[in-house]
């Protein structure tokens, strides 16, 4: 599997990596329904063997339990993969809602957390998971330097930061990597932020390169109609009309382009994140073993030219469409 520098530090990453957002299970607010334990432990197990080198989690993760099932699945291995978690979202204990908490106190209490329950001693990459409050990414990312200095780990990192917050966090300790959505549905990074990456030595670790399941073949109008309750896309307008149906008028045109190389239109949509050399790998997501079977070949498929230059196309007329749709 091909591996990629991750920005400024000695970590290659390999281009497709393992998320376990879904792993968390049931019982937080962005849950994505039940999850079976042994079946994420399964796919954990099949990503290492396929030869992904790193698995992302996030201690909101199922308020913890993602973490604590990363730890099951790699106890006993003699080879461990590179560990990404994060930091600074927390849940009210009265409702569920999550908020935003970037306190030098809180995030020492969360690392020490992390480390117990991923049973490691060192993060080696320790991410802020979102700029809020944003009056508080100072302190946050003062305290994220402190921790690699006490060697607690290894390199510090954010998620979902915009390009000026980017900038105010440099002047303290050096970002080793962003952590953004990025599809062909999601494409506000382009461009400024991409490049500040790049001439800054910011590794790119892009998230959700399938958008939730849309950009796949299982993205069928029957499909989304027994997403359960307990699942936040319920709430996503991704998955409702009037975007639902473009949606779905694109992803037929995108097949015809997968079916041309035999590939899966899962694959289509991660080796398009990761045409844009700026970008160091995707995380791709998976619930079973045979999800992360489909989606893993995708590391090694580079698109030609005249796809990409189709898939442009085809990307904005679907966007021209779905806003007018919204007017």
């Amino acid at each position: 599997m091909l591996t990629r520098k991750l920005g400024y530090t000695e970590m290659h990453f390999t281009t497709v990596g393992l998320g376990t957002w879904a792993m968390g299970g049931e019982g937080w607010q962005f849950s994505w329904g039940h999850q079976d334990d042994q079946a994420s432990i399964a796919a954990i197990h099949r990503a290492l063997d396929l030869g992904i080198n790193w698995i992302d989690t996030a201690a909101i993760y199922g308020l913890g339990h993602a973490e604590e099932i990363v730890a099951q699945a790699l106890k006993g291995l003699t080879k461990h993969p590179y560990l990404a978690t994060k930091c600074g979202r927390l849940a009210r204990e009265d409702n569920g809602a999550l908020y935003g908490l970037l306190t030098a106190k809180s995030i020492r209490k969360e690392l020490e957390s992390s480390l117990r329950r991923l049973q490691v001693e060192t993060i080696d990459l320790y991410q802020i998971h979102w700029p809020d409050p944003d009056a508080q990414i100072e302190e946050g990312w003062s305290t994220m330097s402190d921790l690699v200095k006490e060697g607690k780990i290894r390199y510090p990192a954010v998620s979902n930061f915009n390009l000026s917050q980017l900038k105010r966090l440099q002047s303290i300790y050096p970002v080793a990597s962003l952590q953004p959505p990025y599809n062909m549905l999601k494409r506000d990074l382009e461009g400024d932020l991409l490049d500040y990456c790049a001439s800054n030595k910011i590794g790119v670790v892009a998230y959700s390169p399938m958008s939730k399941g849309l950009l796949t073949d299982k993205f069928t109008r029957a499909w989304v109609g027994t997403i359960p309750a307990s699942d936040h896309r319920q709430r996503d307008p991704n998955f409702r009309e009037p975007l639902l149906s473009h949606h779905l008028q694109l992803l037929d045109s995108l097949r015809e382009i997968a079916t041309r190389y035999n590939r899966s239109l899962a694959q289509l949509s991660i080796a398009w994140t990761l045409r844009n050399p700026a970008v160091t790998s995707a995380i791709v997501g998976a619930r079973r073993p045979e999800q992360i079977e489909e989606t893993a070949t995708a590391s090694d498929w580079q698109l030609a030219k005249e796809d990409i230059n189709a898939i442009e196309i085809l990307l904005r007329r679907h966007d021209e469409a779905a806003h007018q749709s919204r007017l």
